[in-house]
């Protein structure tokens, strides 16, 4: 279809959902109030995010629905590479099975890579891929997850049975029956739900008519196993589909059930920051480019004491002679390092790069014993820490059995690998969390064609690791406003050479795929000041803003060792490795590499290791930490407490077989450390209160920075800039540092300053800056969801002789309304008859207003002026 004729992406489904969410004319139907299920919660090893929760109810909406086998016995979700695809999955297999007793369940996809990958996710309950829980129960009956070949006749009680396939074998077996081989009989008798995975590459019929025959045949295949039955179910997932094509439109317009694109991912921080540094290099200075900032981001981990943290280089090229000839260079080019060359290097970088990374890491580098460094390098990126795999368009670099493994264990502190050296593209199904550094070597082409494939490349790597922290795990950016170094184990850099026609197709390439790329060129670092005019006002000399005050959350509610963020549902590991890496460089690479063996929880040895612990006395824990409890045997026994951890991987050097019961004890010795961390790190939470406390203007509205890159790829991101505020009074600083949907709100509220200075006499617009600000709001009531804090990144204060009015307002982009929505319900909750303001009267009204989005959607200016015009009795104008 022409690029210039785009097919609307009208979604009726989808807007059906919507209207129904947020309609009050369903207040009778149950399936509004769908919460996610206990049997998800308690099975699966992650917790599901905001929006999986999301897809979740939009499915249970389609499957509650009277007409659903006709209806929706065939839907579509449109998820972002890395978004957890397979997590949902796992999800709608409990989902079908507790509701509505589905046993049977066709995973099938176009690569043996993904059946493999997903083996480890769903099946092999020994894989650190595996995604349930080691046992799983719904009901209080244990229930199995078996691998069949063949759907039994006659299922037994508890079983789930999952059959993996390729589509390719999925069409020989049923065309070509065979014992042991699904036939389309198969899908008849019994309910089958089909997920299909990638399922773009499952509408070549549909999309082309003159396509590949095996390709059309695909198609057909599954629809005749969906409509073999009117119970069967077809669950499409897939990261890309062509609604620009009229075809594909038409096909899933009503069937589309969610949408979560790379930009929504990105936005709410759940993948990588992603930067493109661009140099006239050559590929040899563009590798140790790549292996210095990757050094770097190792430093800067052992520096904030982050463990085991492995940043992973992909050097991408696009033949395999390519790829195998970069290898070899590579590993010279290591071998004959020595640190006169690697100091002449770093010299020479530093007067030429553009790059504000990589001159950081230059003058960190240059602080450094050069022959130190190249010790390191030569240890970190040896021919046993690097691997050549190479795919094609008829294999992918995952379908080879002896390289699985390892490009499936990367994370793993046990996987000696560094640098990747592949063709063409990341294989669908690789899910490495580590790459931090894609490097483009050898001439390629630089047509649009390949910058796509490039794009998509750029977005699988860009997967978010989640990394401990000060002893906190997160699966979201975490530093985003900080600017410091932690920033960069945070980013992902892509290395690419600079040629105007590739950069221009490159960034089209990234608008396509709404990517959000920056170029990792110099910071402008823009400045505020709040005006000497405010500072002279009695608004900033001795007004005041309003927070709400934190109670502890109720001691009755610290009833197991999950409320002090310890994640009994899935098997600890400790590291009792003698020595680190780290400490020494230069030793041969088997006393680096490590091995894991289970170690059991034996009453005996928990009891021992807790009495040579004077932290876990009873009368300190049950005094100090855990008011619930009544007896060490529950806090040891307990299903709530060390009972439910059954097993530890202890994480141990090669050469050891087996540990002796003293290595065990230190291994539990260890572990139950570990519990006093999170007992005490974790225990007397705060929530909020619906008690307003007053904190001085002068102490909270202070001049401040904010650090922006130069380049902008301008169609995508939220681009910041700093615009003159000098010559409006109301605004309190005189530049507004803030993104185009924060400038749209300021225009808003310019809009109507006329009318507000007719009625009050101090009228002033606030901007919170999250560095200096000390409005910070909590959320209160009887049902808190979040107990982190909220700062409104707008005040708008007026006030006259009779009262002094205050709204808190948060601008938010469309696709953040979901998983802000706790944000937007705290902010209702603000309001005069809801709250008490403390040491104050009436003369205070405070209000937290809708979320504004673009255009003012949500009409929060009428908000604003039906508050203003029905509280106000000296109020005759309109706003």
């Amino acid at each position: 279809m022409p690029k210039n004729n785009k097919q609307p992406s009208v979604l009726p489904t989808l807007d059906e959902i919507y209207h129904f969410r947020n309609s009050f004319s369903f207040v009778d139907d149950e399936r509004k109030y769908f919460q996610l299920p206990a049997y998800i919660k308690q099975n699966l090893k992650h917790k599901l995010r905001n929006y999986q929760i999301e897809a979740l109810f939009n499915l249970n909406y389609t499957q509650h629905d009277g007409n659903s086998n006709d209806k929706f016995n065939q839907l579509l979700f449109h998820m972002a590479t890395g978004s957890g695809k397979t997590d949902e999955m796992a999800a709608i297999i409990l989902y079908f099975y507790s509701e509505f007793n589905y046993q049977n369940f066709l995973f099938v996809v176009n690569t043996k890579a993904v059946v493999a990958k997903t083996r480890e996710n769903l099946i092999n309950t020994h894989s650190p891929k595996y995604l349930f829980n080691r046992e799983i129960g719904v009901d209080n009956q244990k229930v199995l997850i078996k691998e069949v070949s063949r759907f039994p006749k006659h299922p037994e009680k508890g079983v789930i049975y999952l059959r993996l396939v390729t589509i390719q074998n999925l069409e020989s077996e049923v065309t070509n029956p065979r014992e042991n081989g699904l036939t389309y009989s198969d899908f008849v008798d019994q309910p089958t739900i089909l997920l299909a995975d990638e399922a773009h590459h499952f509408s070549s019929d549909t999309k082309n008519k003159d396509g590949n025959r095996h390709d059309r045949a695909w198609e057909s295949v599954l629809n005749r196993i969906r409509n073999s039955n009117p119970k069967n179910r077809q669950l499409e997932f897939t990261a890309t589909i062509d609604l620009e094509n009229k075809n594909i439109y038409n096909k899933y317009r009503q069937k589309i059930i969610f949408q979560y694109d790379l930009f929504q991912f990105q936005s709410e921080g759940y993948s990588k920051n992603i930067f493109r540094l661009q140099a006239n290099n050559d590929d040899k200075s563009r590798m140790m480019n790549a292996v210095l900032l990757s050094q770097f981001r190792k430093h800067i981990a052992r520096k904030y004491d982050i463990f085991d943290f492995k940043p992973i280089i992909l050097f991408k090229s696009n033949k395999i002679s390519i790829s195998k000839e970069t290898r070899a260079n590579f590993l010279e080019m290591i071998h004959e390092l020595n640190s006169e060359t690697l100091k002449n290097f770093i010299n020479k970088q530093l007067t030429i790069t553009n790059s504000n990374t990589l001159r950081r890491a230059y003058v960190f580098f240059q602080n450094m014993n050069m022959a130190k460094l190249v010790i390191e390098i030569k240890h970190d990126f040896g021919p046993l820490k690097t691997i050549n795999v190479n795919d094609s368009s008829q294999t992918g670099m995952l379908e080879k059995t002896g390289d699985f493994k390892k490009l499936n264990t990367l994370e793993e502190p046990d996987n000696p690998l560094r640098a990747i050296f592949a063709v063409a593209k990341l294989s669908e199904g690789w899910d490495v969390l580590n790459l931090y550094d894609i490097v483009r070597v050898g001439e390629q082409p630089t047509s649009p064609a390949a910058t796509n494939s490039e794009a998509q490349l750029i977005g699988r790597g860009a997967r978010y690791y989640p990394f401990e922290f000060q002893g906190k795990r997160s699966y979201t950016r975490r530093f985003d406003n900080d600017y410091n170094d932690l920033t960069l184990l945070e980013t992902l850099h892509y290395h690419t050479i600079n040629d105007s026609k590739y950069i221009d197709n490159l960034k089209r390439s990234f608008d396509n795929l709404k990517l959000q790329v920056n170029d990792d060129f110099d910071f402008d670092v823009f400045k505020t000041k709040v005006k000497t005019s405010f500072k002279k006002t009695p608004v900033y000399q001795s007004g005041s803003l309003f927070i709400n005050e934190v109670e502890d959350i109720p001691q009755n509610e610290y009833d197991g060792l999950s409320r002090y963020g310890v994640p009994i549902a899935e098997m600890p590991e400790v590291n009792i490795e003698s020595g680190t890496t780290e400490a020494k460089l230069s030793e041969d690479l088997s006393s680096s590499q490590t091995k894991k063996i289970v170690v059991n929880m034996e009453h005996t040895l928990i009891k021992k290791a807790l009495a040579r612990n004077t932290f876990f006395r009873f009368n300190n824990l049950k005094t100090n930490y855990t008011p619930t409890l009544d007896s060490m045997s529950t806090f040891i026994s307990g299903e709530k407490w060390l009972g439910k951890i059954e097993q530890i991987l202890a994480v141990v050097p090669y050469g050891i077989e087996e540990l002796s019961r003293e290595q065990q004890l230190l291994v539990i010795e260890k572990y139950v450390a570990y519990i006093q961390r999170m007992l005490v790190m974790n225990f007397k939470k705060k929530r909020g209160t619906n008690k307003f406390e007053m904190i001085y203007i002068r102490d909270t509205i202070k001049d401040y920075e904010k650090k922006v890159p130069r380049a902008f790829n301008g169609t995508i991101r939220a681009k910041i800039q700093a615009f003159d505020m000098s010559k409006e009074s109301w605004f309190v600083y005189d530049k507004a540092i803030v993104n185009g949907l924060e400038h749209d709100l300021i225009e808003m509220i310019r809009s109507f300053i006329v009318n507000l200075n007719k009625n009050f006499d101090h009228v002033y617009l606030l901007r919170n800056d999250e560095k200096n600000s000390q409005m910070k709001l909590y959320d209160f009531g009887k049902s808190v969801s979040h107990y982190g804090a909220f700062m409104p990144d707008f005040t708008l204060y007026l006030q006259n002789e009779k009262y002094i009015y205050q709204f808190y307002i948060e601008p938010k982009g469309s696709q953040l309304l979901f998983t802000n929505q706790w944000k937007e319900d705290l902010l209702s909750k603000i309001r005069p008859d809801n709250i008490e303001i403390v040491g104050q009267t009436d003369k205070v009204k405070l209000y937290g207003i809708r979320f504004y989005v673009t255009g003012d959607a949500r009409n929060i200016r009428e908000e604003l002026s039906q508050i203003l015009n029905t509280k106000m009795s000296s109020v005759n104008n309109e706003f």
